[in-house]
């Protein structure tokens, strides 16, 4: 029995050393796109401040890594929590969604930010800056409604 558990064990660090050696793509961009939020609205300057801090490490196309994204299984963890993070709202490619969906982009994120589910507590954990004060979530809420509400009358208007 303690030679199964020694081989394992040996083995499990072997793997552990072993995976070390792939690394999943990292999600930088240093320009924004065409399709980026602050060229098809207007974000003001605390607003943007906020969703860097507290949005854009998981729903942009750039994002800080803290140094433990270098250790796997850490590393891929990380980068499908991006990858669903982008799929659910990408603040880089919001002008690529439809009004529609950016309507309920927006309705969502003024939603969530209210009810305290966004940003998520596991992301809060290790990133205390992100973490939004009663002001900073009504900003963010205040924005994303008023931007829900304008695309809504702009889309009813072209009918």
């Amino acid at each position: 029995m303690k030679k199964i558990l020694k081989r394992s064990l040996v083995i499990l660090i072997v793997l552990l050393i072993v995976i070390q050696f792939f690394h999943p793509t990292k999600n930088i961009s240093t320009a924004k796109g065409p399709n980026d939020i602050t060229n098809i609205c207007t974000v003001p300057p605390n607003v943007d401040s906020i969703l860097v801090k507290a949005c854009y490490d998981c729903h942009s196309n750039n994002t800080r890594y803290p140094w433990y994204n270098n250790i796997q299984p850490v590393a891929w963890w990380l980068a499908n929590h991006v990858k669903e993070g982008k799929r659910e709202l990408n603040f880089s490619e919001i002008g690529s969604y439809t009004k529609k969906r950016q309507i309920k982009k927006f309705t969502k994120i003024a939603k969530e930010v209210n009810e305290g589910s966004m940003p998520l507590g596991s992301y809060l954990w290790i990133h205390k800056d992100a973490v939004l004060t009663k002001d900073e979530a009504k900003a963010v809420a205040d924005w994303a409604n008023n931007l829900a509400q304008q695309l809504t009358i702009d889309s009813t208007k072209k009918l």
